[in-house]
């Protein structure tokens, strides 16, 4: 039974572009109600991912990181202030007469990381330290932040409730990953295996559910016309951006491993979406939704590709070398 979970958990990793279609697929088929239930779910859902994966690594790496956090808070600055410059100007670009579709694409850009960027840091063996460190850190940060940013570019004063954005953020993020952490060091890392077998294919199986529960939610509102073609196709422009922006941040460190590239690639690029609609729902005309609401589905797709195109640029470093 071990072994068939563990070649189950390997087969899901090396075809993520499969459950993300299927994810995608499914959910625009099925096209679920919107319920608390179901918010709730895809939150106990999240918190069993981060646990799985923190299953994988040492408390102590962690405290390392935080005692030394310079690569998070520069993942945090590509975040919060590069990535939404340059949204903000592909909207100037695209929408120079269409205000709240600039509104909608800034927003999209400045929120928080989401918390599959821990998952797929996971996926590609990349520095799960730093990617937990980051988003942990992004939780206190935000709710700072989001006020100052959003008043400065847009002009307009939010009020989130941010103590229960944390508290959800925790729930997710936090408590699931500190005690995944400590389990691995308690034990010396014989959790690890679980996280190999039925806890990694289990856990790769509930991302196809989250997929599938946000790509049904976010199926009403899609309206198949011309002007959606346009919002698809610069959409798929921004949200390629910010996972390039995070490549090219990480071409100032000094130690440019793969680990660390890759985790600073889906650090900066993969955002909490969920978030952001709140935002563009609460603040703003419905409009400002549309570009969040394409994002959720190419967030996933783009991160399964990601490796591969990697793969091909370190062939080419060789090369060149």
């Amino acid at each position: 039974m071990h072994d068939s979970f563990v070649k189950l958990n390997d087969w899901l990793g090396r075809n993520m572009f499969v459950v993300v279609l299927s994810g995608l697929i499914l959910g625009f088929l099925l096209k679920l109600p919107d319920s608390t239930m179901i918010r709730q779910l895809v939150i106990l859902l999240f918190a069993y991912m981060t646990f799985v994966t923190a299953l994988g690594t040492s408390f102590k790496s962690f405290v390392k990181v935080l005692r030394h956090p310079w690569i998070p808070l520069w993942v945090l600055i590509l975040v919060h202030f590069i990535t939404p410059l340059t949204a903000w100007l592909a909207g100037i670009i695209f929408y120079p007469d269409q205000p709240t579709i600039r509104i909608g694409y800034l927003i999209g850009a400045s929120i928080p990381i989401g918390v599959t960027s821990i998952i797929w840091t996971a996926l590609v063996k990349g520095n799960m330290a730093v990617s937990l460190v980051a988003v942990t850190l992004d939780t206190f940060v935000v709710p700072l932040v989001l006020p100052l940013f959003f008043k400065l570019f847009i002009g307009q004063t939010i009020q989130l409730n941010y103590l229960e954005m944390i508290i959800e953020l925790s729930l997710m993020v936090t408590l699931p990953s500190v005690v995944g952490m400590l389990l691995h060091d308690l034990t010396q890392g014989k959790v690890v295996s679980f996280s190999k077998s039925i806890g990694g294919a289990t856990s790769k199986l509930s991302l196809l559910f989250v997929i599938l529960i946000n790509a049904s939610l976010v199926a009403p509102q899609i309206v198949w016309d011309l002007a959606m073609v346009k919002i698809l196709l610069v959409t798929l422009l921004i949200v390629s951006a910010g996972y390039f922006v995070g490549f090219l941040g990480s071409l100032i460190l000094k130690e440019r491993t793969r680990e660390t590239v890759l985790t600073m690639i889906y650090n900066v690029g993969i955002r909490n979406n969920a978030c952001g609609l709140v935002l563009a729902l609460s603040y703003f005309p419905p409009a400002a939704a549309i570009p969040i609401t394409l994002s959720i589905l190419y967030q996933q797709p783009l991160a399964t590709i990601i490796p591969h195109l990697y793969k091909q640029f370190e062939k080419k470093q060789q090369i060149t070398n």
